[in-house]
């Protein structure tokens, strides 16, 4: 898996034979935050969901026309596409817990 923003990671689908998890990251370059939150995403993932996952990086200084398709307002941030409903997580996701609740893995308390 490359860490270059713009490649797309795939892991392998659901065990249950499900669709995997798509998640679309956007950031700008290789700025701090951007990297810490693709590291972290990749941590989250890889211990809550190994091998249900597709993490696609798209950085909006190469491609800025793909902000408007998920309506991308700051950055970095996360969509999952896939499982409906789309949701959005914006920072560098380094909060486990707002991870959960904001991927819908864990209801909010």
């Amino acid at each position: 898996m490359s860490d270059d923003p713009g490649s797309m990671a795939t892991e392998s689908a659901a065990p249950d034979g499900g669709e995997p998890w798509r998640l679309r990251l956007y950031v700008a370059g290789r700025s701090p935050k951007c990297v810490a939150a693709l590291e972290n995403l990749r941590r989250f993932c890889e211990e809550r969901m190994p091998g249900q996952y597709e993490i696609e990086v798209v950085d909006l200084l190469e491609n800025p026309r793909l902000a408007k398709d998920d309506q991308i307002v700051a950055i970095p941030t996360l969509v999952r596409r896939l499982p409906e409903p789309l949701r959005r997580i914006i920072g560098d996701l380094s909060n486990a817990e707002r991870m959960l609740v904001g991927l819908d893995l864990k209801a909010r308390d």
